[in-house]
């Protein structure tokens, strides 16, 4: 094999790249953004971060309130605000009130945007101060679930007690669209690229009316498929219909968490009450498999003390499509499902996991314990725990996220 000169090795790689159109090699003392796990810590009004991968080890902590007492004030001066804020106490939050449902970070790092569901708004924080950047409040009095675009431009978000999706620039906070769903929008996903924005609606889950023959007293519950440049519905889809179609009248047709497999052709999701995974075939637009997980002996047969409707709510899949993972949140495990027989792994005790989320190489499935404090680490390919970190009060959602190089936390004031 003939040599090189080093100079003139170099000389030719920088050529091909310039002609190939390759991104242009990082600007003496710049640095990527740190991939890493964003934690909310619903019941604290905190996110924890931590190493995305190996032993979630903590890198820094944000305050996602550092407004509280503006905001406590704005609510305890307008009663019917408060008449909400109270109620979100009460009732989803379990006797406290939701500061940190759902959040994603700006490409660069440079930012962390969260939905506070009692302070129904959505606020950007700059990671290197803590200080808000914007804040846009939701029609209504609650904010919900999130969703990220692939490019990573906009966040969409759920008002769910106006029954509607925001769209928003995530670097100005500025709307860019919105659409009217269903009752108590829940989950939203983006889909083909960002081209199209799927959002379920899971109805009134405070309600005591929880016996399966009063389910439809919930109210119109449905996803709501729609064309993210003109924010028109391309499409609804009813589960109730495909869910009796199949032969489960018994099911509520509740959407909760939502995974697709990586083709986008088969949809994986739980439902109020369940204690198991639905899959629905995106194309043929029915129901194919349902497979019913464990139960818990030790877990109440009362509904009406399930959290707000759920039996399982966490729900994430391998990135080569090949496993699920399941948060069996009222029967407190957590479990690896193969998605080609639906067999369950061995469960791996938790305690109230609340969301599944892939870590950022992909080997391994990350739950909140929200009734531990804490995340755990549980490996694909085995289905066995591998760590467990202890982080704040009551964490729900976990986001893969970044930060800037060498952060640790917002810096003193």
């Amino acid at each position: 094999m003939p040599r090189f000169p080093a100079r003139a090795l170099l000389s030719a790689c920088v050529l091909a790249a310039a002609t190939l159109g390759a991104a242009p090699a990082p600007q003496p003392g710049s640095s990527a953004p740190r991939e890493v796990l964003f934690v909310g810590n619903n019941w604290e009004g905190t996110a924890d971060v931590l190493a995305s991968t190996g032993d979630l080890a903590k890198v820094g902590r944000i305050n996602v309130i550092p407004d509280k007492d503006e905001r406590l004030r704005e609510i305890y001066l307008n009663p019917v605000k408060l008449g909400f804020f109270l109620g979100i106490r009460a009732t989803a939050g379990e006797g406290h009130d939701q500061f940190v449902d759902d959040m994603y970070t700006t490409p660069d790092g440079s930012a962390v945007v969260a939905s506070r569901p009692s302070f129904a708004d959505v606020v950007s924080l700059d990671a290197r101060t803590g200080r808000i950047n914007w804040r846009f409040p939701v029609a209504g009095y609650r904010a919900d679930h999130m969703a990220l675009s692939p490019d990573g431009t906009r966040v969409a978000v759920s008002a769910s007690t106006a029954n509607t999706v925001h769209v928003l620039d995530i670097a100005t906070g500025r709307q860019v669209g919105s659409f009217t769903t269903g009752d108590k929008p829940h989950e939203n996903v983006f889909t083909q690229g960002g081209r199209y924005l799927w959002n379920s609606s899971i109805g009134d889950v405070t309600s005591a009316l929880d016996a399966p023959w009063l389910d439809w007293t919930k109210g119109d519950r449905k996803i709501t498929v729609v064309d993210t440049q003109t924010f028109r519905t391309v499409r609804v889809i009813d589960m109730r219909e495909r869910l009796d179609a199949f032969g489960r009248p018994d099911l509520s047709d509740a959407v909760r968490p939502m995974s697709f497999s990586p083709d986008e052709s088969k949809v994986y999701f739980q439902v109020s009450f369940f204690n198991g995974v639905v899959e629905y075939d995106v194309t043929a637009d029915r129901i194919t498999r349902i497979k019913e997980l464990p139960g818990n002996p030790a877990t109440s047969t009362d509904r009406t003390t399930w959290v707000n409707d759920s039996r399982h709510h966490g729900l994430s899949m391998s990135p080569d499509g090949a496993k699920l993972c399941v948060a069996g949140t009222m029967d407190d495990y957590a479990t690896i499902v193969d998605r080609a027989t639906l067999t369950e792994a061995a469960p791996v005790p938790a305690v109230k996991p609340y969301w599944a989320t892939v870590d950022g190489d992909g080997s391994a499935c990350v739950i909140s314990e929200s009734g531990a404090d804490r995340v755990t680490a549980i490996d694909f390919a085995t289905g066995t725990k591998r760590v467990s970190v202890p982080v704040g009060d009551h964490p729900q959602r976990v986001r893969l996220g970044h930060v800037p190089a060498g952060w640790s936390g917002p810096a003193a004031r």
